[in-house]
């Protein structure tokens, strides 16, 4: 275990109300005596855990603000350690001062998400409830929030542990089998193991099924808005921004360039671009602008085909339909003010979802929020059941559950039991390396790396 004692800002680096520096290990309370004068005159060294103190904050006697010192005492702290708290007036200047306070004291900076990795190795959260704290600092919605915090409270790990100990027992009861033959053991049957595999296969799957349909929840999806000049993509683009984010003429070719913009539609996270309308054209310029376009909609993930309702489909509509197929695609039938003119009906042939709306006049929104949910499955997500939080979380869940499919092949088969308890080994292995349990070293730097500074 690092014995260092680290400090950092856990506070964002902006003005706010108030700054937080956070001091943890051995010498913690130590460390923020030397710096913290309490105006009550006591110690912090004699204060118990769980207190909080008036006072002020020095730098070699140079008073630099007043301040409040939380005391935690290990191993009741967010670490584990024992941990002191200084809440300061938070002005950039003044809360770096407190900081350099503490490194000139004796604290050392902490890397990024040190106090969350001590966490994790004092026993106090398991690798999935860490990864859980990111989620929830980023989550961008409300469902996103109560999945993070789901997660954090353990509802992942219980369910991930039930399934691990299920086939702990079935691996148990085959290693006393193969490794004693001459005792008096009974024989698991593939009869007994049959059932365990496959509940264990549907839980594993409908744990991988909520993560894929909440990843526009959790993840956002990255969406890219295409179709003719002058059909409203840029309209399109303001109304679901908000504000004039494109800029909007009735001269065709204005957008060259792709727009983008982060923004969220209901519940769901969705990175936007707004991009160059696709036509034939002989500018070079505007030529560039739409080989941008082509490409965003390849690599799109969901497709927003716009197009004027108001008009006839042209060759240049037909070409963006055949473009979307093979997409997770929806059809705007835009400028829904005015009499319809196009053919809706070649339009349903080609996409799932079709929705007529105003970009001008924000009419149809709900009816797009809604079709967006139905394409991306979010209506399916359910953020109070136990979710993955992470693309490692998920891998690890695919890994057990190929291992899972190859012990009941096994079984059905005809092969020995020896093969299928390695099979099982492998699957108990994926499934204690998401909870940390036998993650390497490695597996847990690369999660915590992608963690900020402070947490």
């Amino acid at each position: 275990m690092d014995n260092r004692t680290i400090a950092a800002v856990a506070t964002p680096n902006a003005p706010g109300g108030i700054g937080i520096v956070r001091i943890s290990g051995e010498e913690a309370i130590e460390i923020a005596a030397k710096i913290f004068k309490p105006v009550s005159g006591k110690n912090l060294t004699e204060s118990k855990g769980y207190c909080a103190h008036f006072g002020n904050v020095y730098d070699d006697n140079e008073k630099i603000d007043e301040a409040v010192c939380l005391v935690f005492r290990a191993p009741r702290s967010y670490t584990g350690e024992d941990v002191a708290e200084i809440s300061c007036h938070g002005g950039l200047y003044v809360t770096k001062r407190v900081l350099r306070a503490a490194l000139n004291a004796g604290a050392t900076p902490a890397e990024a998400g040190e106090f969350t990795k001590r966490a994790f190795l004092n026993g106090k959260i398991d690798l999935a409830a860490a990864e859980s704290v990111m989620a929830l600092i980023g989550a961008s919605g409300k469902q996103a929030a109560a999945a993070a915090l789901n997660t954090l409270d353990g509802n992942l790990s219980r369910e991930i542990k039930g399934v691990a100990q299920s086939i702990i027992s079935i691996c148990a009861s085959l290693a006393a089998w193969v490794d004693y033959p001459d005792e008096d053991i009974e024989d698991t049957s593939a009869g007994d193991m049959l059932p365990v595999f496959e509940n264990a296969k549907k839980e594993l799957s409908d744990i991988i099924r909520r993560y894929d349909c909440g990843q526009a929840v959790t993840d956002g999806v990255d969406a890219v808005i295409v179709g003719r000049p002058n059909v409203g993509k840029s309209t399109l683009m303001n109304m679901l921004t908000g504000f004039e984010r494109s800029i909007v003429t009735d001269i065709a070719g204005t957008t060259r360039d792709v727009v983008e913009e982060k923004i969220v539609l209901g519940e769901i996270i969705m990175r936007v671009a707004d991009t160059a309308g696709i036509r034939e054209t002989e500018n070079v310029v505007e030529n560039i602008g739409v080989s941008l376009a082509k490409r965003r909609l390849e690599r799109a993930e969901l497709v927003l085909a716009v197009f004027d309702g108001s008009e006839p489909l042209t060759a240049d509509d037909l070409d963006i339909i055949n473009q979307s197929k093979n997409k997770k695609a929806i059809a705007l039938l835009n400028k829904s003010d005015l009499p319809l003119s196009a053919d809706r009906k070649i339009i349903a042939d080609s996409f799932t979802h079709v929705v007529e709306l105003s970009a001008s006049t924000g009419e149809g929104r709900d009816d797009l929020e809604k079709a967006v949910a139905e394409i991306c499955s979010t209506n399916e997500f359910d953020p109070n059941s136990a979710c993955l939080t992470s693309e490692r979380q998920r891998q690890c869940c695919v890994n057990a559950l190929s291992s899972i499919e190859d012990a009941i092949a096994a079984i059905n088969g005809g092969v020995t039991l020896d093969a299928v308890n390695v099979c099982a080994d492998c699957a108990i292995d994926a499934l204690l390396e998401l909870t940390g349990e036998k993650a390497t070293s490695a597996v847990v730097d690369e999660v915590f790396s992608r963690f900020c500074v402070g947490k």
